[in-house]
């Protein structure tokens, strides 16, 4: 028999080229494609980029808390409002307060009044040493004229002595000469009594004078320790009524407010907290294996579940935590049991984000978002190598309280010590 001969449709071995064949062709070439496909997204993205939708907004919740114990009077704030800076949230009943401020300005006014006796005692001592002084003075001159008579009389008596004994005088000539030298011998021992009793008036004067400046050595008014202390009860006093006024540390918005009138509260209780939406942050947790090129600085693109894909946020990483989330847990895992399994652990990863961004899509502390972490840079920190010496965060409401206080003391000061001439 001759050979038939081929079709296309049959192969030379005589089986039939059928339809699984070209099903499995094209699984193959689909496979290959989407193997080129994920290959090239791999090489030309995904190995460039790390992402977790395990992250959430932070911030800062500011809680406020009264510094002095008290009654409310009255809740000037309620959940969801906006708060600035220093505006009054809560108030506290003063009465007490104002009767405090009222005793440590008498006690400070009685202070200056009676440090303003002190200088005038120093001025009197001065004065008492002066006259003292010159007293002494007038005691050794009439001493010293006193010797000068004494000298005159003894030698006025010699002369005499002489002529009596030549007979050129009579006796009651040198007794009326004796009369006198004893005159002048008891008048200059009495002027010298007078200059020892004058150098102990001085010395004693002198005493008196170094006890009145000891109490206002190297001060003034305002410094003199007596003052100071009264002052310091005044701001004390000042600051205790200022602080019955509650006021908010930072602009933001109040959230879990606790605080009702006629509550008695004291320091340190939290009445509501002020969320400054301004300064918002991200924390997303990356799985370890993940974190192999995440470096400080790298941009970082974000997405919230709020606003969907139609917002997108840009932010920087500016920092990695020193631990894994469970190691900071309220109950960390204790790994060091017989049934440990493996579980992939989760560090946190801080990213900042762009102010103009939360201006335009306001975020809320705890939103879920989507972060995609863009790692072409691999070159920087994983950790920060230089300490911060900045201030984050500062508030300056509680300073204008304290510059009150002291203008205070100046004019209760000012109002006390007319008639002083020492400042």
């Amino acid at each position: 028999m001759s050979a038939q001969p081929q079709t296309p449709d049959r192969p030379a071995n005589g089986r039939p080229i059928g339809k699984r064949f070209r099903v499995l062709l094209l699984l193959a070439l689909l496979f290959a494609t989407i193997g080129t496909a994920v290959g090239s997204y791999w090489y030309l993205y995904g190995r460039w980029h790390v992402t977790t939708d395990n992250a959430y907004v932070g911030g800062n919740v500011v809680q406020v808390t009264p510094q002095v114990s008290g009654t409310v009077v009255s809740v000037l704030a309620d959940d969801t409002d906006l708060v600035e800076e220093g505006q009054a949230l809560v108030r506290l009943d003063a009465a007490d307060a104002q009767v405090q401020l009222q005793l440590a300005e008498a006690n400070l006014a009685d202070a200056v009044r009676a440090v303003r006796g002190l200088y005038a005692n120093d001025s009197q001592s001065r004065a008492v040493v002066a006259q003292r002084s010159a007293d002494l003075d007038r005691a050794r001159f009439d001493a010293e004229r006193a010797e000068t008579t004494v000298r005159q009389a003894r030698d006025e008596y010699r002369r005499r002595e002489a002529l009596f004994r030549q007979k050129f005088i009579s006796s009651e000539t040198l007794q009326t000469a004796q009369t006198a030298l004893d005159a002048a011998i008891a008048q200059r021992d009495a002027a010298q009594a007078a200059v020892v009793q004058a150098q102990a008036a001085v010395r004693q004067a002198h005493e008196q004078r170094t006890g009145a400046e000891v109490l206002i050595d190297h001060t003034s008014i305002e410094t003199h320790p007596r003052v100071a202390a009264a002052a310091a009860k005044v701001k004390e006093a000042y600051l205790a009524l200022a602080r019955t006024t509650i006021v908010a540390p930072v602009r933001g918005y109040v959230a879990k407010r606790s605080v009702q009138v006629g509550q008695r509260i004291a320091p340190g209780t939290a009445l509501m907290a002020v969320i400054p939406l301004d300064a918002l942050w991200v924390d997303a947790n990356f799985k370890e294996s993940e974190l192999e090129h995440v470096r400080i600085g790298q941009p970082v693109a974000l997405e919230a579940d709020l606003y969907g894909h139609d917002v997108e946020y840009h932010g920087r990483i500016v920092g990695l935590a020193p631990g894994t989330g469970g190691a900071f847990a309220l109950l960390p895992p204790q790994n060091a049991t017989g049934n440990w399994i493996k579980i992939v652990q989760r560090v946190p990863v801080r990213i900042t984000l762009d102010p103009k961004a939360l201006e335009r899509h306001p975020l809320r502390v705890g939103l879920s978002m989507q972060v995609n972490v863009d790692t072409h840079q691999r070159q920087g920190a994983v950790l920060a190598a230089e300490p911060n010496r900045q201030e984050r965060y500062a508030t300056a409401v509680f300073d204008a309280q304290a510059h009150e206080a002291d203008a205070l003391i100046a004019r209760v000061i000012d109002a006390n010590r007319h008639g002083s001439d020492k400042s």
